[in-house]
């Protein structure tokens, strides 16, 4: 690729990466329960000036460390307290994951794998949601990321610096989501040197005493604090229960079967999913090479864990993605445009382009109350544009599809233009009017009217962000003022005056 080339490959990535990463950033309600918790908890942590112990509605919160909170923190008292703010650093993580992407493949391959690469990563669908999200996985995936790419640097030059780098983005990711930062590279490392039979140099490489020493002076500073102010409870609470529980068995109801990752990761890489079915088939070829082994040994050791654990959420298959993105690149001279290629993202546009009109089907045949409610206003919220984009999406799709013209690059960068477009402005938006919006509007409501809230059958953390203010979650007492579903109206045992109510949500001033 000559210099020209590449500077234009760049700028088509940069396109991509703004269109998945920041262009509507601020544009959607938080969604909650993750987003609206981590946001809350940031906004208590700069109301009570408490900047070690995290809270969510004034309850100890240990689910994660302190490295998101801060960074969202900086970021609210710069850009105030919206969604652009909160969403904000993990968008930049995922740039900075993006752009080492880029690095690490340019240095051992050559600047056009190394845009594939990228391509794959900031346009697939999984990955434009979670660099949006204000949670701490784009950051984790960062972290984890550069970690691993210093480590095969400095096996593959020995430069100690390179090692020391590693140390530290170690040392961030066990500041951002704690011991499965270490867990990820540790096991990434032993399995390749093993396949080596060199394992003098894995010891040499986990105990080296700088790297420690830098892992220390950087991770532990924070959860010595932690437990100097909370003791056991930060040992019971953060170590025991969120994350060693974790594997041993579903929390929060957060189950699935062995086979919970398969579907997720050919839905989360749409476009590109017919690309990752015909890398996966050259699997035996991989072992041949170091770096490919290095990269397969990393995202099959992801895939694995995370499918024996006992707790399973769609994102943790994520800090596996890295590799694959760049052994997909790899095998780019291999793979043919056609129908096959876009026929996963033809079938997901199809399923979009039907949900408005499936939903009233769904909401007769459904027994639960609140999902009936919501799905019967899809209508409403699924509207005309929505419906224009995703029929046009699919003509395009189909173009794409039997086109003979188009080159492979061009036929990948606009089937993730098409579906980045529909994800961000289109599907994403029109579910949150329905899901998130009423929340943040009767949030909004009881700030402006200056009401005492209590949150009864809910467990929606945006509500208290957007309100500033805690939110008790029981039920309301006479002359109360409740936020609850319209469905459980009936279990209230006194009559009530409606403040507000939209979508399957409501709020109620319980009779003195």
């Amino acid at each position: 690729m000559s210099h020209k080339t590449e500077r234009y490959s760049l700028w088509i990535l940069a396109a991509i990466v703004f269109v998945s990463f920041y262009a509507a950033l601020g544009a959607m309600p938080l969604f909650d329960l993750d987003e609206g918790a981590f946001g809350e908890a940031t906004r208590e942590m700069l109301a009570n000036g408490n900047f070690i112990t995290t809270y969510l509605n004034g309850d100890l919160r240990f689910d994660k460390p302190i490295l998101i909170y801060w960074l969202q923190a900086l970021s609210v008292t710069l850009f105030g307290l919206n969604e652009f703010a909160l969403r904000l650093p993990s968008a930049i993580a995922a740039t900075i994951w993006a752009v080492a992407i880029y690095r690490f493949t340019k240095k051992y391959y050559d600047a056009r794998i190394a845009f594939y690469a990228v391509l794959f990563m900031a346009g697939s669908l999984q990955i434009t949601v979670i660099a949006k999200a204000a949670i701490a996985d784009a950051l984790l995936n960062m972290c984890i990321a550069l970690t691993l790419f210093y480590l095969y640097d400095y096996l593959h030059t020995d430069d100690k610096k390179k090692l020391y780098l590693a140390s530290f983005a170690t040392a961030l990711g066990m500041l951002t989501k704690g011991p499965v930062a270490i867990l990820i590279p540790f096991a990434t490392l032993f399995l390749f040197l093993a396949s080596k039979k060199e394992f003098k140099r894995f010891f040499a490489t986990v105990f080296n005493p700088v790297a420690l020493l830098i892992f220390v002076a950087v991770a532990s500073p924070w959860y010595i604090l932690e437990y100097l102010d909370q003791g056991e409870r930060f040992i019971e609470g953060f170590f025991l229960k969120h994350n060693l529980s974790r594997f041993k068995g579903p929390l929060e109801g957060h189950s699935g079967s062995l086979f919970y990752y398969i579907p997720v990761v050919l839905i989360g890489l749409l476009p590109f999913t017919s690309i990752l079915i015909y890398t996966l088939g050259k699997l035996r070829t991989f072992f041949a090479d170091d770096l490919q082994r290095y990269l397969l040994l990393w995202g099959g050791f992801v895939f694995l864990f995370f499918s024996f654990s006992g707790t399973k959420l769609p994102h943790y298959v994520i800090y596996g993605y890295t590799p694959l993105f760049i052994l997909m690149a790899i095998q780019i001279d291999r793979i043919r445009g056609g129908w096959r290629l876009h026929l996963p993202t033809i079938l997901l546009f199809a399923l979009l382009s039907a949900l408005p009109y499936l939903a009233p089907f769904i909401a007769q045949h459904t027994h639960d109350v609140f999902a009936k409610v919501l799905l019967s206003h899809a209508d409403e919220t699924f509207g005309v544009a929505y419906k224009s984009y995703m029929l046009f999406a699919l003509s395009l799709l189909l173009y794409l599809s039997f086109s003979k013209r188009l080159s492979l690059r061009i036929q990948l960068v606009s089937a993730s233009l098409i579906l980045l477009v529909g994800v961000n402005f289109f599907a994403a938006p029109s579910y949150a009017k329905l899901a998130q919006q009423p929340i943040k509007e009767a949030a909004l409501f009881a700030k402006k009217h200056r009401l005492d809230v209590v949150m009864y059958g809910l467990n929606t953390p945006s509500f208290s962000l957007y309100r500033e203010a805690l939110t008790p979650r029981r039920a309301p007492k006479p002359g109360e003022v409740a936020f609850m579903k319209t469905s459980d109206l009936a279990s209230l045992s006194r009559p009530y005056e409606t403040l507000y109510k939209k979508f399957g949500y409501t709020l109620i001033k319980v009779a003195p």
